[in-house]
């Protein structure tokens, strides 16, 4: 418990929430700016309690026009893209009804949503792997785990994969949920809260780790092919040596690029794990490549796109400092990002400029958007799912 209520408060730093302040701090304000345009809201929806001040990774997904997304405390529901109706909801929680002093008040669902094999996994800080059925929402398998799934299981050459807070990472059937192998990480003393969600590719499992590793395992057995160091413990402090490797690794041509908080941003051969380039830039949140651009927010909320074969800088938007961001979503010719106080934040992503913002529920948002055909979806901390226009 000491460990994680020190990475919350970590975290909290990092990300300039204002969980500590001075009353001679400045208050932070937005930019102004003139709207170039207003994007039009298709749909909204509301699923429970969304995930309220608590930390999660609970990001929707979408498959064959539909929309499938989390609360915290259980409900798990689909929607179509196209007006917002629910197709189904189920709640994952067990039945303890036999057991009246059992803590039946929420599944606390955290890491996903992944869907695959016809199925949608989702992880708890319970430690606990439930896979729904796609078409109908009905529980297909649900399986302990030793340590709480606080990233997106990811899937690859016919498993799923799911890290976890202790340390292992965990192959599993999609079909029953049972466990093809284990691999175990070196896990610091102090650690951000949060986890890197793996990534499959050419055969390979590609997971960022809490000791500032990038490494490569081998999906048939996860037997290590090779690990590459992005980042290094330095510092006095604890704080200073924090290094994780929070970042979904992304496969691009023959390199994986990952980023380490308090590290580098890195271009890593595939093959063989040598560092191409790295340039010094601090996240925890996911970057975004679309063609030859890497878009990423650093850890103080600063917008950044990078040319991907050399890691040049290309515009940097700092207007958007300590709000907290999301990790970005490309959507046609811009950049969007929600903060914590629930703004939506549209850039222009040749430029960089902000060119419109919309405001909406005050929860604020807590993961990325996402692009569903001509619609970014957006889910904020009080379980509101909104549809909007790309213009």
């Amino acid at each position: 418990m000491k460990k994680l209520a020190m990475a919350s408060l970590a975290l909290c730093m990092a990300s300039l929430m204002g969980c500590s302040s001075s009353d001679d701090e400045e208050e932070l304000v937005l930019p102004e700016i003139v709207n170039q345009f207003e994007p039009q809201t298709v749909w909204q929806e509301s699923l429970g309690d969304g995930v309220e001040h608590y930390f999660s990774r609970l990001t929707p997904t979408a498959h064959d026009n539909r929309i499938f997304a989390a609360e915290r405390k259980g409900l798990v529901a689909a929607y179509s893209a196209e007006d917002g109706e629910q197709l189904w909801e189920i709640d994952t929680r067990k039945d303890t009804s036999i057991w009246p002093w059992a803590d039946d008040d929420s599944a606390k669902l955290s890491g996903g949503i992944l869907q695959a094999y016809g199925k949608i996994y989702i992880g708890s800080e319970h430690g606990e792997v439930i896979a729904l059925d796609r078409e109908s929402g009905e529980v297909v398998w649900r399986k302990s785990v030793p340590g709480e799934a606080l990233s997106s299981p990811s899937a690859g050459d016919g498993l799923v994969y799911v890290n976890l807070g202790s340390g292992k990472l965990l192959a599993l059937h999609p079909d029953t949920g049972e466990e093809r192998w284990s691999y175990e990480q070196e896990v610091p003393a102090l650690t951000l809260r949060g986890l890197s969600s793996p990534t499959s590719a050419n055969g390979g499992v590609l997971i960022g780790e809490e000791s500032g590793k990038l490494s490569v395992l081998i999906a048939e057995s996860g037997f290590t092919a090779w690990s590459a160091d992005v980042a290094l413990a330095e510092g006095a402090s604890e704080f200073e040596r924090l290094v994780d490797v929070d970042t979904k690794p992304v496969v691009s041509g023959a390199y994986v690029y990952t980023i380490a908080y308090n590290g580098k941003l890195a271009a890593i051969d595939v093959r063989n794990g040598s560092v191409v380039w790295d340039r010094e830039y601090s996240s925890y949140r996911d970057l975004v490549i679309e063609l030859n651009t890497i878009y990423l927010v650093d850890s103080d909320g600063v917008l950044y796109a990078l040319d991907k074969d050399s890691g040049t800088e290309r515009w940097s938007q700092t207007g958007l400092r300590g709000w907290y961001l999301t990790a970005p979503a490309v959507a046609g010719n811009y950049v969007v990002v929600g903060d914590q106080e629930g703004n939506l934040h549209w850039l222009d992503k040749q430029t960089g400029d902000l060119v419109s913002r919309q405001e909406f529920d005050s929860s604020g948002f807590f993961v990325e958007p996402i692009v569903v055909d001509d619609k970014l979806i957006v889910y904020t901390r009080d379980g509101e799912i909104s549809a909007i226009r790309i213009p």
